[in-house]
């Protein structure tokens, strides 16, 4: 199961970035264990968009909830989970 992580920033921009340095510390080894495969902004800077790898939901739980922006309370997160019948080869 893949699942589609929405952030959205609860805090102003100042307070965001704050946390910002620990959440791209633990962004960067998110990406290097496989457990996101993508992620960056939303383009008007609201939050972000994060794509799992093929993980169960309890495992995209535990990202959600080991973030820094979570554990700070500056953002929120909300989960779409789909099958990723149809995919890239390698992925």
């Amino acid at each position: 199961m893949f699942h589609v992580l929405k952030s959205t920033y609860l805090q102003p921009p100042e307070v965001v970035n704050q946390t910002r340095p620990a959440h791209l510390e633990w962004l960067k080894n998110e990406v290097s264990a496989g457990r996101i495969v993508l992620a960056g902004r939303q383009e008007d800077e609201s939050g972000a968009v994060l794509i799992t790898g093929d993980i169960d939901a309890d495992a995209a739980q535990d990202i959600i909830d080991r973030d820094p922006y979570t554990l700070a309370d500056v953002a929120s997160y909300e989960r779409l989970s789909f099958n990723g019948a149809f995919r890239a080869p390698g992925l």
